[in-house]
């Protein structure tokens, strides 16, 4: 018999971050989003996820913006709705792990700055990569939530998933993200898979999923019937594709069942209005390319995100090799399988995906090896749910020996280094930790800034001494 008792699903608003990051290469800019966001904010979402991901680097780097002064800005006018960011672990939201010291301080600043939830992952779901910004979190009085990559593979079984549900509860995360960022989880593995999940933790559960392989509404359904608590949707405008199931869709799919948000949909109907003129521009400067708005079906065939494909095909390219495409796809899983079977998400997803091209157009596999391949293989990324192929690493490494410790265990604090290093253009607490995630993007937003600066003071003695151009 069908549940009836009223459980309101939750829904996460991505437009602000996840939908454009998907879309239109993270380069919406603060002042497209701030005339929206009273709207927004009468919404009644269980938060808007609005900062983190590649918004950080993209507003330094190509809107020359500061991602602090946006933060600032978002929480001034979000005063009902919670505010939610993605911060990659020991990673923060670069590419490397940073020390312990920068990660407390990042979450300290994100807290202070307006952020509710902070939404943690790992690429390898090594939880040892988590412990630091959770505690951090956790002693900032901010929201824990901890997200597991969801992918496919012997070692991903129910027991697997329910297992590392009961130790993140234990590390003492808030709620628990299924973070779908291939767009894998089909809708009866879902329903499968929340029930279990379920089992093993209390905690209020989050799904976030792509459209890439076109199932991603159906899989929406399927996980709230089976006690899905939260949904991550993005409005219609910017949904879809390589992006999350459109709000509204999934507002009116549940109204009237036990699931019913109880939100307007008349209110959401004028927010997407807002939304859809940038999503016209997009597509008439290319920005937003067409090709990522359709159902790629080979996500599914290869387990590969949508990013990694057309990384491949770049690469590919760039070498003269188009026609090796086929071989690189099906030389991924054995690259993976060699590698342990991460996740292929940010950054696993690139060093799998670049040996595989590598392997296929040297002719010889591992002969040509980048360093990232490498630090995989030396334990410097962290544990794999499954062992190397011990062939393949003693390839990669020779006789070096890899690390078993929590990788952040061998780096020494390095904010007084930071601190150091960029104090000449420090006029803010927040600019050292731009500084340290992005070291050459910051310097050279710090010298826009400090020449924008010098533009408006020159402007305002000119207008006081009378020397202001008639």
């Amino acid at each position: 018999m069908a549940d009836t008792a009223k459980r309101p699903v939750k829904i996460v608003e991505t437009v602000l971050r996840d939908a454009h990051q998907s879309l239109l290469a993270t380069r919406m800019s603060t002042e497209q989003m701030l005339p929206i966001i009273d709207k927004m904010d009468q919404v009644g979402y269980y938060a808007v996820e609005c900062w983190g991901g590649a918004t950080f680097d993209s507003c330094l780097r190509f809107l020359k913006e500061d991602p602090w002064e946006r933060l600032r800005k978002l929480r001034a006018g979000f005063k009902n709705t919670k505010l939610q960011m993605l911060f990659r672990g020991q990673n923060i939201l670069g590419y490397n792990h940073y020390a312990d010291d920068v990660v407390e301080y990042f979450v300290q600043k994100s807290i202070a700055n307006g952020i509710d939830i902070i939404r943690i992952f790992d690429c390898l779901n090594d939880i040892r990569n988590l412990q630091t910004a959770v505690k951090a979190t956790n002693k900032e009085k901010g929201h824990a939530q901890i997200a597991l990559c969801y992918t496919l593979g012997d070692a991903y079984t129910l027991e697997y998933w329910k297992d590392i549900a009961k130790r993140i509860e234990d590390m003492g995360a808030d709620s628990l993200c299924i973070k779908d960022m291939a767009g894998l989880l089909t809708p009866y593995a879902a329903d499968e898979l929340v029930h279990a999940l379920k089992e093993g933790t209390s905690l209020p559960i989050d799904l976030h999923t792509h459209y890439t392989s076109g199932v991603a509404s159906m899989t929406y359904m399927k996980a709230v019937e089976a006690g899905c608590d939260i949904i991550d949707c993005a409005m219609s405008p910017l949904a879809l594709g390589t992006s999350q199931p459109a709000t509204e869709v999934m507002v009116e799919t549940f109204r009237g069942t036990p699931y019913d948000t109880g939100y307007d949909l008349t209110k959401l109907a004028e927010i997407a209005e807002y939304f859809r003129p940038i999503r016209e521009e997009s597509l008439a400067s290319g920005l937003l390319n067409p090709k990522v708005l359709g159902v790629n079906i080979k996500t599914l065939q290869y387990q590969v995100p949508g990013g990694m494909l057309s990384n491949l095909v770049s690469q590919l390219k760039e070498a003269g090799k188009e026609d090796k495409y086929q071989e690189v796809l099906e030389e991924i899983p054995r690259v993976r399988k060699d590698f342990g079977e991460p996740p292929l998400v940010t950054p696993s997803s690139q060093i799998v995906g670049t040996q595989a091209v590598m392997n296929v157009i040297s002719g010889e596999r591992y002969k040509l090896v980048p360093k990232e391949s490498k630090k995989i293989m030396m334990g410097e990324f962290g544990q794999t749910v499954k062992p190397f192929n011990p062939e393949v690493q003693k390839k990669i490494i020779g006789d070096e020996t890899p690390i078993t410790c929590r990788p952040a265990d061998l780096i020494e604090p390095e904010l007084p280094k930071f601190e150091k290093e960029c104090a000449q253009w420090k006029q803010q607490d927040e600019d050292v930790l731009s500084y340290a995630l992005f070291p050459a993007v910051a310097k050279e937003f710090f010298q826009y800034r400090e020449a924008q600066q010098t533009k408006v003071d020159q402007a305002v003695a000119d207008k006081e001494s009378g020397a202001y151009p008639v």
